[in-house]
């Protein structure tokens, strides 16, 4: 049973300054100078929001049949490492399949409370994608197809408009109606797994697209130097960018000209899957087929180190990898995992650590592997603790 706070402890996440947190009703409702330092050094940040979740701890959301207890089941373990907010994520799959996952993830957020105070809407990557190797990345061939209104508002009327983010690429003729359509709906258009040209990009960002999915991954391994979808991308300031921040998905060199490219525009997404958090060792999965977890976490093709096989790693890892290398301050990535990611996600009121801002928070311990999730609290409820030794 969830508990409720009405005062925490700890230090500002942006300012390290001692804080007293009060709450009630959803919300926060004032913060003062703590003198005594009761928190002692544990930080409160804005919860995290992370808007591409495949999967968690050994529950997969697109092996199939998807049923609404995998997504309760998900939803309490995200807490575990601090995310308030997420989008579970369906990628190209067959439209029956689609179908059952819609609606599952929908009943799922109308029995169990857990699922519905966490998931904020459902991500749809695909099945609008490109059909080319390296660009599709690991999603289907046999079930790509082009943008079709009709297919996707009865998708959205079989799941009550719960599809917050739809994934397509801008190469398709059908593309630019479709993207108006949607985002004139309220959708959020992402643009990745695109081979599309440069006037391609710049026709989806003139007809409503406002994001960029995974930017970097999902792509084919050569591309023309100066004429290429990453540079359009990085160039159409419109765009926010997400970005898998995990050591293992992006060089930090490249992760480095992105932030310098959209400063308050990244968005770090963990595009976890269902071997996240899981043990070292050797995995069969339904897309992958046989991969490994390292001791690190890399999850890749057996056999093969250098083709990855999605995310092993939390987007609490992705937050404290960034800042370790140097790339962001802990509480601009923090923001780029909470604040940022919360608004994109079309998420009642701010989550934001001011006064009214929403009570979605986490208090952290820095340690000299990264965070640790001391607490978790959900529009006031504390939902996760742990001990601190």
């Amino acid at each position: 049973m969830a508990e409720e706070n009405s005062v925490i402890y700890g230090l500002d996440y942006l300012t390290r300054k001692p804080i007293k947190v009060t709450l009630g009703g959803g919300l926060i409702r004032n913060i003062e100078d703590d003198d005594l330092n009761s928190g002692l050094d544990l930080l409160i940040a804005p919860g995290l929001t992370d808007l591409q979740v495949n999967g968690y701890a050994g529950f997969d959301l697109n092996s199939g049949p998807l049923t609404p207890k995998t997504l309760r089941d998900i939803s309490l373990m995200l807490r575990v490492d601090g995310v308030t907010t997420f989008l579970p994520t369906l990628i190209t799959n067959s439209l029956g399949n689609t179908l059952i996952s819609l609606k599952a993830i929908s009943e799922a957020c109308r029995r169990f409370p857990e699922a519905s105070a966490t998931v904020g809407g459902i991500h749809l990557e695909g099945p609008f994608i490109s059909p080319e190797d390296g660009a599709r990345g690991a999603h289907p061939a046999e079930y790509v197809r082009p943008p079709d209104w009709d297919l996707f508002h009865e998708w959205q009327e079989a799941c009550g408009g719960m599809i917050r983010i739809i994934t397509l690429s801008p190469e398709w003729p059908e593309a630019a109606g479709f993207i108006r359509r949607a985002a004139e709906s309220g959708v959020t258009v992402a643009i990745g797994h695109t081979s599309a040209t440069p006037e391609q990009i710049r026709e989806a960002v003139a007809a409503g697209a406002t994001l960029s999915t995974h930017l970097g991954n999902g792509s084919h391994q050569m591309l023309p130097r100066h004429r290429n979808y990453i540079w359009e991308q990085l160039a159409a300031d419109e765009l926010y960018a997400s970005m898998i921040s995990d050591g293992f998905h992006l060089p930090d060199a490249v992760m480095k000209v992105f932030l310098r490219m959209k400063p308050g525009k990244i968005i770090l997404v963990s595009d976890a899957t269902g071997l996240t958090g899981m043990p070292q060792g050797d995995y069969n999965t339904h897309i992958g087929g046989e991969v490994t977890i390292t001791e690190a976490g890399k999850l890749h093709v057996r056999g093969n180190p250098d083709m990855l096989a999605g995310s092993g790693k939390s987007l609490l890892h992705c937050v404290s990898t960034l800042a370790s290398k140097g790339l962001a301050t802990m509480s601009e990535a923090l923001d780029m995992a909470g604040r940022i990611p919360y608004r994109m996600a079309g998420q009642p009121g701010e989550c934001l650590l001011a006064i009214n801002g929403v009570a979605d928070l986490i208090v952290l311990k820095e340690e000299t592997d990264g965070l640790r999730v001391v607490r978790t609290i959900k529009t006031g409820q504390t939902v996760f603790r742990t001990e601190l030794s």
